[in-house]
Order: C-alpha cells, then structure tokens, then sequence
C-alpha cells in the first residue's frame, strides 16, 4: 500500500482527453471510527474507481472527514467530564484547542482503517470541512445567501435540546411512543359558574397558556366562545378561542394553547395574534415568568408540583394513561423542548424546486429509483432550515453586532468593521449547522469560489455512494447549493445502499 500510495497511483492521471470519473466520498465524523457500513461502502466505492482508473478515465476518488459539530463537541465534554472540568471552565479558545487536539488523534484513526482496506482515494487532496479552504467556501456561500435575502435572523420556534443547550433539526429528532397521562384540568369561566375541562399531557406548560382553543362547530362549547376562563396557578384570565385545529373528538374537545412551547400551539397563536410567553430557562427549568414558587424547578419536578396543587384545589379531574409520541434528542437522549429563540435560518423553498427539477428532468438519478420518492416527498413540503446551533466547534456564524444591536454580515472581522465604520463589534456566538458546509462539498473540495481546472473536471461527479438515511441530511442539500452556486448538479446518479443493522 505504501508504495501503490507514494508513486502516486491513486491520483487522477490529468488526462483531459479522456472522460473524467469523480466519487466524493461522504466524510466520515472526525471524531469516530470506521463502522461495517463504512467499510461495506468504501468497498463499493473502490470496486467503481479502480474499475474507472483501469479503463484508462481521468479518475478522482475525493477524500476527506466531517468536523461533526454535536458529535464532536459531545465527545469531548464527556472527556473533560470525566476529569471534572466544564468546557464553561476552558472558555471557548481553550476548549476548541482540546477539540483540535482530538481531532488530530482521531482523524488518523479513520484514514488508517481506509489505508488497511486497501482503498484508493486520492490522498494527496485530503480535507477536512473546517481546513482553512473549505472555511472560506463556507463564509462566502453564507454572505452571498444572505445579500441575496436567503438567509435571515428571527425569532421562532425550534426543537431544543436542553442537555446540549442547542437548536438541532427535526432530523436529529427520533419521536417514540412512550406511557405517559392525559390529565383533565378544570379551568374556571369567568363571571359565571363552572368550568371548562382541558386535556393536556404536559401540565407544566399550563404556566406559559394564552388561551384555550374549541373546534368552531362544536355544540357543546359554542356558547362560550369569547368568553374568559381563569388559569390555574398562574392565575391570569385568557380567552377562549374558536380554531379548526381542536379534534371534537380527541380528549374533551378543548385545548390548552401555548404558542412559544408546542408547534401547533405556535401555528394557532399566530393565527389569532396571541403573544406567545416562553416559561422555561434553557436547560428546561421554570423562568422568571412562573410563579414565584416554581421559579428554578425541572420542568417534570415543576409538573408534580403543579398536579399536588390542582388536586388540593379540586381542579383536577382526571389522569388517564395515555400512549403519546415523545421526541428525544438522537445524541442525548433527552425529551426535546420546542423554544422561541434567536436563530439564523434558510429560505428553501426556491431553492428546493430546483432540486425536484434535476430528477423529473433525468438529470440526476437515484438508484434503485424508489428512493426517488423519498427524496421528492420531502423537498415537496420541506420548512425553512434553522441553520445556527448554540454550540462552540464549528464555523462561527459570519456577522457581528454593534452596540445597537446592527447586525453586519461579512467575509471577516475586518471587512465587518469597515461596513461598521469603525464602531466597536463582537461577533455572532452561534456556529453553523454541521450540514451547512457538508452541502458544498462536492465543490468547496475541487476549490471553489476559485475556477480551478478540477473544479472543471470534476464538477458534476459520476456517481455518490451513501446511506438512505442521509438522504434529507445531505444528498438533497449538495444538490440544491451545487445548482444554486454553480448551475451544476453535484453527481449524475446517487447510489442508495442499505444500512448494516447489527
């Protein structure tokens, strides 16, 4: 191997006469090994190059690794863990030099096991997503999405994890269906005798309610429509609204609604121009909107709490055993809890119609075709991408504030202070989502911005090996950022493998 690698077999032979075949390889995360699905894809992969290479085509196998932000970051606060120390107490250089120093450790790892197996990539062009190359790709693509009104600053709602203290995406949430209750809250009607009964299988939340929701066609509640019920605990007044949302049918027909703490809640208050009131901290602890008394709980300690007091004030009606579908983080675990916060987000949708266009045209192929559908399907109803994570490994967001709170967004520092006039500036705290810079891939690592001859060699690739699982993750988001930066799709035919299982 050592000698296949050092005379230089591996490398495309630069003969542009004859056709060009070009693999990337998905980068592995930095901070792991090598599984049996790697190396039953890197065999796939070296079976189709060195096939390539022997038919005398201009042949590239791309190498390289992923920074992985979550995985990377998790790997080694448990390593810091272990030794009592919080990356609080490195502070954020100190703490990204010990992640660099794994990186080194466990980067060679991976390229190690590649060069037992006997696999071909071209090593002499090896990258790594946060080298400085690809950095630089990374912060052009995001200020020119951003001049070009794609990417914006907002506040909405997004899942939270509140071990990691991160935003992470609906993908890297793994919903499951766990026992729980359906409680049944009586919420007292102002100025008249009674009570509406509310089902609800996260009381804690009673403390952020604005309103309680009934179905507009619904008999049984039509009268009170309007009218103001009195909340339990946090004793305010909130209305009772009419919504298509409510199910007639499902619990007792009426509906707690907490816009900043629930999806759908979210969707009706903006419907009814309901000011949403975050309640929890984020590590998931009641805030300094709760009581006084819930201030500073867990949110289930709060919950129990909340349940003893409506017992002892007869509000509570009922608890009955429930199936429900809990989201729990994919790296810790923890129940997801969806947050109003600042976040940084992509504008998709144009982006993705150009990415349903390459496959209904033929242009790019997947094999076997039905993944087709998978890949469709969800481009067809994709959402904006929340695109910052609240974490210190990975590309630092590209903007800076003022004291006023301007944003300025640019290449770098200086060229933000310039746009600033001078003005003191400090820079975003957010870094990117992980697959924001593995979405450029099949170009930032051929050069791009610059016009380099691989760049013209190797742009569109042959062929990309990889998992069905990453489907949404990666595939459909190399496909939309290559056609949006370089009018190119990034491969012709997109090989689906299986997943090993055991």
């Amino acid at each position: 191997y050592a000698r296949w690698e050092s005379a230089g077999y591996f490398k495309p032979s630069g003969d542009t006469n004859q056709p060009a075949y070009c693999i990337m390889l998905p980068p592995p995360n930095v901070t792991g090994t090598l599984h049996m699905g790697h190396a039953f894809q890197h065999t796939l992969m070296d079976a189709l190059i060195r096939l390539h290479r022997m038919q005398g085509d201009n042949t590239l196998w791309q190498p390289g690794t992923d920074h992985a932000g979550i995985a990377t970051q998790i790997v080694v606060e448990r390593q810091l863990d272990a030794k009592g120390i919080s990356r609080h107490d490195l502070g954020r250089d100190k703490f990204l030099e010990k992640v660099w120093e794994w990186k080194e450790h466990s980067g060679s790892t991976i390229t190690r096991q590649m060069r037992r197996l006997g696999t071909s990539p071209d090593w002499s062009r090896e990258r790594f997503t946060m080298d400085e190359g690809l950095s630089r790709a990374v912060s052009e693509v995001f200020v020119k999405l951003y001049k070009e009104g794609l990417i914006y600053r907002g506040k909405r709602l997004v899942n939270w994890d509140p071990v990691l203290m991160t935003a992470v995406s609906d993908l890297e949430v793994v919903s499951q269906e766990e026992d729980g209750f359906m409680w049944h809250i009586l919420y007292p009607i102002e100025g008249e005798d009674g009570h509406l009964e509310v089902a609800t299988t996260r009381p804690e939340t009673l403390l952020g309610d604005v309103a309680v929701a009934v179905h507009p066609e619904d008999e049984r509640y039509r009268h009170l429509i309007g009218k103001l019920v009195r909340l339990p605990i946090a004793e305010r007044s909130i209305p009772v609204i009419a919504d298509d949302y409510v199910d007639p049918a499902f619990g007792t027909g009426v509906v707690k609604i907490t816009p900043a703490h629930d999806f759908n809640d979210y969707a009706v208050g903006q419907r009814h121009q309901l000011a949403p009131i975050s309640i929890f901290t984020l590590d998931a602890k009641i805030n300094e909107l709760g009581p006084l008394e819930y201030q500073g709980l867990d949110r289930y300690v709060a919950r129990e709490k909340i349940l003893a007091e409506l017992k002892d004030r007869n509000l509570l009606k009922a608890a009955k055993p429930h199936k429900l579908m809990v989201p729990r983080g994919d790296r810790t675990h923890a129940v997801i809890e969806p947050m109003l916060t600042d976040q940084w987000f992509m504008a998709m949708e144009g982006l993705a119609r150009r990415g349903l266009d390459v496959v209904k045209s033929g242009e790019l192929k997947f094999v076997p075709e039905n993944w087709t559908t998978t890949y469709n399907q969800w481009l067809e109803n994709i959402q904006d991408w929340c695109i910052s994570r609240q974490l210190w490994w990975g590309h630092r967001i590209p903007a800076w504030y003022d004291e006023d709170g301007t944003v300025y967004v640019a290449s770098n520092e200086d060229e933000a202070m310039k746009m600033a006039g001078g003005r003191p500036l400090r820079q975003d705290e957010d870094v990117l989502d992980t697959w924001f810079s593995s979405a450029l891939w099949p170009f930032s690592t051929l050069g791009w911005p610059d016009e380099t001859p691989e760049l013209k060699s190797f742009l569109p690739g042959s062929v990309l090996v990889t998992g069905f699982d990453i489907i949404f993750f990666w595939v459909a988001r190399m496909v939309m950022m290559s056609l949006h930066f370089t009018d190119k799709v990034p491969f012709r035919e997109v090989y689906v493998t299986g997943l090993v299982r055991d």
